[in-house]
This record gives C-alpha cells, sequence and structure tokens, in this order.
C-alpha cells in the first residue's frame, strides 16, 4: 500500500499567505485559487480590485494544473502551437499560463492557480506561494 500526501488547511493558509504577499509587493490585485489534487476547490481569495472574471479563471487554471499534473502554460503552448483541437478535451479549462501543480516527492498535492496581471506574473505569484511549503 502506497502513502499520499495532502494539503491541510495550515498549508493552505501558508500558500495563500504567501502568494497575497508577493502580489502586494508588486501592487498586483488578483485571485488566488487553490486545489487539491483532484482539482477541487479549497482556497478562492479575490483581492480588492482584482477583476470579477478573476474568481472564474484562477480557480480553471488550477484545475487543469492539478489534473494535468503540469503548468498549464504548456496546454496554452499546444494550443498556440496550432494545436487547436486540444481546446475539446473534456474537463481541460483555463488554458492559460498561471496554473502550477504543488508537487511532493514527486506526486502532485493540489495547484496554485492565480488571475488578475499578466500571466508571467500570475505564475510568479503561484510560485512564490508553494515557496512558503518548503517543498
Amino acid at each position: 500500500m502506497q502513502h499520499k500526501f495532502f494539503l491541510e488547511l495550515a498549508d493552505l493558509k501558508a500558500i495563500a499567505a504567501a502568494a497575497e504577499a508577493e502580489a502586494l509587493r508588486n501592487h498586483w490585485a488578483v485571485t488566488i485559487s487553490i486545489v487539491d489534487d483532484g482539482g477541487h476547490l479549497l482556497w478562492l481569495q479575490r483581492m480588492d480590485g482584482a477583476p470579477p472574471i478573476s474568481a472564474h479563471i484562477g480557480p480553471a487554471k488550477a484545475h487543469t494544473a492539478a489534473l494535468g499534473r503540469r503548468e498549464t502554460k504548456v496546454y496554452e503552448d499546444i494550443i498556440n502551437g496550432g494545436r487547436t483541437a486540444f481546446l475539446s478535451a473534456p474537463d481541460v479549462q483555463g488554458l492559460l499560463e498561471g496554473g502550477v501543480p504543488i508537487v511532493k516527492d514527486g506526486q502532485v498535492i493540489g495547484a496554485v492557480g492565480v488571475s488578475g496581471v499578466k500571466s508571467s506574473e500570475d505564475v510568479q505569484i503561484a510560485k512564490a506561494g508553494i515557496a512558503a511549503l518548503g517543498l
């Protein structure tokens, strides 16, 4: 039998606090979303001034990163490379850069999705949040 790691509430709070700190340091208003390994929403934080649509895009990015077991930029690159048929993949949303899986000992245990600024800045915030876990 194998053991499975999972995110606890303390982990969510640490990720969210570090991600929020990164966003505030750069004066970025974003939505921070954290999901478990099955893409189920565990945390949603829409900062003051974040666009309303970001509360939909952030969780979608996190969901796709968790289920796909990779950063959502991979999917964006596939589509931008001309493989538009990928848009028909089932249960895949948030095909924009900004979703980052959380990996512990080779296992994806969840993901962070950020939306509200440039995609590369969304990733910067997500990775700052994940870094708080010290994985």
